[in-house]
């Protein structure tokens, strides 16, 4: 009896062991999934999403929208800066005075300073055309000087630094090209010498300051401030036309004859821009 009760005892502690062992060797089962209920998410099991990383998309996007909105960025940044559009031409004519010593820096005879006044003050036209890049501008300019004696005009090619400050725009300009002389009073030539007979031509350079009031984003009204050196040369008069002349007149005109001379002018200048 008592090997008896000693084999029962061992059976009912040993039973509650293997049961436990059993149970801690079993994976871990999820929760029942009650009836009607959604599948809980999964994470995708995919390589390439790994630590947070994803592949990169298949569709990069329309090349042409990015270029299209990079041109629409700069636009605006430029109408920001400057209050008004892109500008690509532009044309503009001033009036006003100028003041031109035609033998500043050398005299040698280009005309007869004791019968033809050699520094005058008179009005003087212009216009000029052009194209411009940002803040570049380049083109052709034309003037022209009526003098009491003698007239004098230009015609230059023409590079601008503009400061674009809203609908105020300060420049500066230089330039330089064709000047010639001409419609001389012939009275003060002498003898039976003409205008057409005295030819006078050389070049010019030219350098000056600007400003431009915007009224609207085509229109500006403004001044400009030039500084100006003038080489001019004539060859001789043939003797022919000297006839009647004093011998003063008749020494200068049948020799070769230069000069280098300067002016200044201030001008009105009203301007399109598109």
């Amino acid at each position: 009896m008592k090997a008896l009760a000693r084999v029962a005892t061992l059976a009912v502690l040993t039973v509650p062991a293997v049961a436990s062992a059993q149970a801690w060797g079993q994976p871990t089962q999820p929760p029942q999934q009650s009836w009607g209920a959604p599948p809980p998410s999964q994470p995708p099991n995919n390589g390439m999403n790994a630590g947070g990383l994803a592949p990169p998309s298949s569709n990069p996007g329309d090349p042409n929208a990015a270029y299209a909105g990079t041109e629409q960025e700069l636009a605006k940044a430029d109408k920001e800066d400057s209050g008004r559009g892109l500008e690509f031409f532009w044309l503009n004519a001033e009036v006003g005075g100028e003041h031109l010593g035609l033998q500043t820096f050398k005299a040698n005879n280009l005309v007869d300073a004791g019968t033809v006044k050699t520094s005058q003050t008179g009005l003087l036209y212009g216009a000029g055309l052009g194209v411009r890049l940002v803040f570049i501008t380049l083109g052709a300019r034309f003037r022209l000087g009526q003098f009491t004696e003698w007239d004098i005009w230009t015609l230059n090619a023409e590079l601008g630094i503009h400061i674009p400050l809203g609908a105020i725009e300060p420049y500066f300009t230089f330039g330089g090209g064709y000047a010639s002389m001409g419609s001389f009073d012939s009275g003060n030539l002498g003898g039976s010498l003409r205008s057409d007979d005295v030819d006078i031509k050389g070049y010019n350079i030219r350098g000056g300051f600007g400003l431009d009031i915007y009224l609207s984003d085509t229109v500006s009204i403004g001044a400009n401030l030039t500084g100006e050196m003038l080489v001019l040369t004539r060859p001789g008069v043939d003797p022919s036309r000297l006839q009647g002349g004093t011998p003063d007149q008749q020494e200068v005109y049948k020799a070769d004859g230069s000069s280098i001379g300067a002016g200044v002018s201030l001008t009105g200048v009203a301007g399109l821009h598109f």
